[in-house]
């Protein structure tokens, strides 16, 4: 957690979508507590109105972001500064996922 709050809550504040929310809930979960997911964590999902479909993407999408950050330690990639991730970020929320 940082001083803004976990990335879920900075992700998902103002942009008035619960499916949004639920999904980043359940990757953070799966990120930093992947021994603690269990089949009912994607019950709110399913409640905010993610298909299952929408649920295997988003997994997909969290577990290729986590190959992704390990390789680049690793191999001492360059990666962009917290300003570089913010753009990404609010791009990626402009153009949207699939869930």
């Amino acid at each position: 957690m940082t001083a803004g709050g976990s990335g879920t809550e900075r992700l998902a504040h103002g942009t008035g979508e619960s499916k949004v929310r639920a999904a980043l809930e359940f990757l953070e979960k799966l990120t930093l507590r992947p021994d603690d997911v269990r089949p009912a964590d994607v019950a709110p999902l399913r409640a905010a109105g993610v298909s299952d479909e929408g649920i295997e993407d988003a997994i997909h999408a969290c577990v290729l972001f986590n190959i992704y950050d390990r390789l680049a330690d690793s191999l001492g990639w360059h990666l962009p500064d917290g300003d570089g991730y913010a753009a990404s970020g609010r791009s990626l929320m402009q153009r949207g996922y699939v869930i």
